[in-house]
């Protein structure tokens, strides 16, 4: 199998490394620690697996996977995650997920995930609550700010969270390869559709919705 390795944290990423390299059947092609160049190495490498992370500077772990399918459609993603939460989850498998894994699982459980997605059966940590899962899955049980989120463009997500990390609009601009003026044109547009006008209040929009971590420095 062969994984390419998404996490922000170094030392988290080298026990990562270590424990799949331990498996013998499962080769570690590249790692990064930032959602562009996750994408980068899928789109590069083609994978069997990217295992991700959900927090990741940039280009969070959920934006990364509803893209991973145009860059390499045979890759699978299983999120290694710290959060339990069911809206997390909930988005995670809207954008095509095979597989969530939280991050204080038994060292087996990684290993069980894995040859899970290999067999084409989707993975769900037990530690997940299959019933508030359930509940937060059925139709018309969306909440109105993931509802807003959604209405947004690619791009139009990908600004908010550089601009709830606290980056400027030219360094958005140079980052992202857009004109100054592109990037304020979907900075206006993103504002108007959540009715947010402030950046403040895309900030606090963007960590309810989990684009950010609120402790992210």
């Amino acid at each position: 199998m062969r994984v390419v390795l998404a996490d922000d944290h170094q030392l988290v990423r080298a026990g990562l490394r270590a424990l799949l390299q331990s498996f013998g059947d499962v080769q570690v092609l590249a790692e990064c620690g930032d959602g562009a160049e996750a994408l980068a190495l899928v789109d590069r490498w083609q994978p069997d697996v990217l295992l991700l992370d959900v927090t990741m500077p940039g280009l969070n772990g959920l934006e990364v996977a509803r893209r991973v399918p145009k860059a390499s459609p045979n890759t699978r993603v299983l999120i290694l995650s710290m959060h339990t939460g069911a809206e997390y989850v909930a988005q995670a498998l809207r954008a095509g997920v095979a597989g969530y894994l939280i991050k204080d699982s038994a060292v087996d459980e990684l290993r069980v995930a894995l040859d899970s997605i290999r067999a084409g059966r989707p993975y769900l940590s037990p530690a997940i609550s299959q019933t508030v899962l359930s509940g937060f899955l059925r139709t018309g049980d969306t909440p109105a700010e993931r509802a807003q989120l959604d209405v947004l463009t690619p791009r139009q997500r990908e600004i908010l969270q550089l601009v709830a990390e606290g980056h400027g609009t030219r360094e958005i601009a140079a980052r992202l390869g857009l004109s100054v003026k592109t990037v304020e044109s979907h900075r206006s547009q993103l504002m108007d559709r959540l009715g947010i006008h402030d950046v403040p209040g895309l900030v606090r929009f963007a960590i309810r919705v989990g684009l950010v971590s609120a402790d992210r420095p």
